[in-house]
């Protein structure tokens, strides 16, 4: 049986304190990509070639929303594995999820074709529909729980647009 070649990718949640005192999150709504497209996710992209899952995380907010953050202030949060059985390679994937409360600059839309808006929203009230594995980190981010070390996303589910 062939090894499998995981495809990484790194997800940043920018976290703020919300005026009812709650803790806020800033979402984008896809748009324009082929995955996901009318999904609210967050920041988010493929790991380069010869790229840490924090170099990664840094340049994917830059290009996203147009702000600056310093590596040492990524929170590693978890990793989630998905796998869709019968899709071969491309979908053999680990997602390296990140939190960050401090930034330089004003998010924005960086990436007008990819991105239909921002908005920042309460981890107790997010918009629908929220991307599946991010979905899933935040219902643990939402509720105070710690996170596992890798959560296993549902592998019969094919999160295709």
């Amino acid at each position: 049986m062939p090894r499998s070649l995981l495809i990484p990718s790194s997800y940043v949640f920018l976290l703020r304190d919300g005026a009812d005192g709650g803790t806020e999150v800033l979402l984008h709504l896809r748009q324009g990509t082929g995955y996901m497209d009318g999904h609210w996710a967050s920041l988010a992209g493929h790991v380069e070639a010869e790229e840490t899952a924090f170099a990664a995380a840094v340049r994917e907010v830059r290009e996203e929303a147009g702000i600056e953050v310093d590596p040492a202030d990524l929170q590693p949060l978890t990793a989630v594995h998905r796998v869709t059985p019968g899709a071969g390679q491309i979908e053999q994937r680990v997602d390296f999820f990140f939190a960050v409360r401090r930034w330089s600059g004003e998010p924005r839309v960086a990436e007008p074709g990819k991105n239909a808006g921002l908005g920042w929203f309460p981890l107790t009230a997010l918009p629908s529909p929220v991307q599946p594995q991010e979905a899933q980190v935040l219902t643990f981010l939402a509720a105070g729980d710690p996170l596992p070390a890798v959560l296993l996303a549902a592998a019969s589910v094919a999160w295709r647009a």
